[in-house]
Formats: C-alpha cells, sequence, structure tokens
C-alpha cells in the first residue's frame, strides 16, 4: 500500500474525537501538542538551539488545563508571564543557555500549542438564544480541517495537472501558483456547502443566522493563510535542514508535517467566529 495512503488511514481515527468533542477532543489536542513540540525542539537542535524542552512540555500542560470558554486574558498573560520570567533567569545560573533557547522553547509553546487549542476553543463555543445556550462550535470546528485538507488535496491536484508557475521555490520547491489557486478555491467551495448544508439540516444552526457568505469567507481566508502554514513549516525544515519533522506517521513525516496548515486555519477560525459572528 502507498504509504501516503497508509498514513492516511492512521489519521482517519483522529476525525472521531471530533465527533466526540468535550474533554476527549482537549485531551487529543494536548498529546498532539506534546508530540509536535518534541518534533520542534528535536530538529532545531541541528542548528545548536538548546531548548529547554521540560519547561515548553510543562507550560503547555498547564495552559491546557486552564483552557475553557470562561478562560480570561488575564491569566493567560499570568502564565505566560511567570513562565518568560522563570525562563530567562535560568541562563543567570546556567550559561549553557541563553536567550535565542528561551525564545525558542517559548515559540515551541505558542506556535503549536496555542493554536491547536484554538481547535478545542472552536469546539466548546456556544451562542445564547432566547435564554438558552446552543453549541454550535461542534459543528463550527469541523470547517478547521475541511478547509485545510480539502485545501491541501485541491493544491495537490492543481500543481499535479495545471502547475507551471512556481510559488515559492526557495522555500517549497514543489509548489506552483496554479496549485494555490486550485487550492483556494477548494476551500471556499468546501466550506460554502458545508454552511448551506449545516444551516438546512442542523436544528438550531438556523437560529443563529450565520449568511453563507461568512462561510465563503472563512474558505477563503483558510485557504490562503493554511497555505501559509505549510509554507512556513517548510521554512522552519529548510533552515534547519531536514525533510520532515519526523517519520512517525508513514507517508506524511510527523505531526508538525501533517497538521501545519491547520494550526493556521484553526486560529482564522476561532477569531473569525469570535470577533466577525460574535459568537
Amino acid at each position: 500500500m502507498n504509504k501516503r495512503y497508509l498514513g492516511a488511514l492512521i489519521l482517519a481515527p483522529l476525525i472521531i474525537f471530533l465527533f466526540l468533542g468535550g474533554i476527549y477532543l482537549k485531551i487529543l489536542m494536548l498529546i498532539l501538542s506534546l508530540l509536535a513540540m518534541q518534533e520542534f525542539y528535536k530538529i532545531v537542535r541541528e542548528k545548536n538551539i538548546n531548548t529547554i524542552n521540560i519547561l515548553g512540555y510543562l507550560l503547555c500542560i498547564i495552559y491546557y488545563i486552564l483552557v475553557s470558554n470562561n478562560l480570561e486574558l488575564k491569566y493567560i498573560m499570568l502564565l505566560l508571564t511567570l513562565s518568560l520570567i522563570i525562563m530567562f533567569c535560568i541562563p543567570v545560573f546556567n550559561t549553557k543557555y541563553n536567550f535565542i533557547d528561551i525564545s525558542i522553547t517559548m515559540l515551541g509553546f505558542l506556535y503549536i500549542s496555542v493554536f491547536f487549542s484554538f481547535i478545542v476553543l472552536i469546539n466548546i463555543k456556544t451562542f445564547n438564544f432566547n435564554g438558552d445556550n446552543i453549541l454550535v462550535g461542534k459543528y463550527l470546528v469541523w470547517l478547521v480541517p475541511l478547509s485545510s485538507w480539502i485545501c491541501d488535496t485541491t493544491a495537490y491536484y492543481g500543481g499535479r495537472y495545471l502547475g507551471k508557475n512556481k510559488l515559492c521555490p526557495k522555500v517549497s520547491p514543489k509548489k506552483t501558483v496554479e496549485g494555490s489557486i486550485t487550492g483556494l478555491l477548494g476551500s471556499i467551495l468546501s466550506c460554502t456547502i458545508f454552511g448551506v448544508l449545516i444551516n438546512r439540516y442542523v436544528a438550531g444552526m438556523n437560529l443563529i443566522n450565520i449568511n453563507i457568505y461568512n462561510y465563503a469567507f472563512i474558505g477563503l481566508l483558510c485557504g490562503i493563510f493554511s497555505q501559509f502554514g505549510d509554507l512556513t513549516a517548510s521554512s522552519i525544515k529548510r533552515y534547519v535542514g531536514v525533510k520532515d519533522f519526523s517519520q512517525l506517521i508513514p507517508g506524511h513525516g510527523g505531526i508538525l508535517d501533517r497538521f501545519d496548515s491547520i494550526l493556521f486555519s484553526a486560529a482564522i477560525v476561532y477569531y473569525y467566529v469570535s470577533f466577525i459572528l460574535n459568537i
């Protein structure tokens, strides 16, 4: 069996956790965050960057324990501030570490754990309608993998059959402008169709009155930024000189290789739903 399809089969059960939601999805995101952080910290050592892994992992675990719909910004800032103070004190007592090591340790947490957590935060979003809280997040969270994976798939085939002009040859030589455009269109179309179906057939979703153009615009934004997520991961790998973050998933590389675009899409969907749709 082709390794790419084998990897897809391995990833397929993860969809179950999106259906389950709640604490199960939260635990999954925590596990994926820790695995992805391990990949990130491992490859940056190729550039002699001595990340303080244990502090990064502890910060990730504490953060996920705190993550909830009612988590106030001041507590997040308190966690980040205390973490930075502790980390910046370490080079004072152990000159093996320096401010670059501290910075990359914190970057691994922000880039991976916080971005993964947006999936959890979308999933638990509710909408108050006449005094009743409607759990809309369990439906809207599907926009994240849908936009990312459809974009990735249509971009792959668009580039394969139509691609002539390189998109970012110095970062990702195989990506083309034509592939990028077909990926963008695929994301817009898939999110629009999802919006039509969800508004028509899911009880309660029609009450919050999310117009179809919002789904299309989410598809547009995710189509753009999921590709930037992919290219960002490629630029990191190119800088440290590795092909994949790890070999954990056959045919796909590591967690970050598979979820790089989803990280950016999750942030886009969360903030669009929060600020534009006011949910």
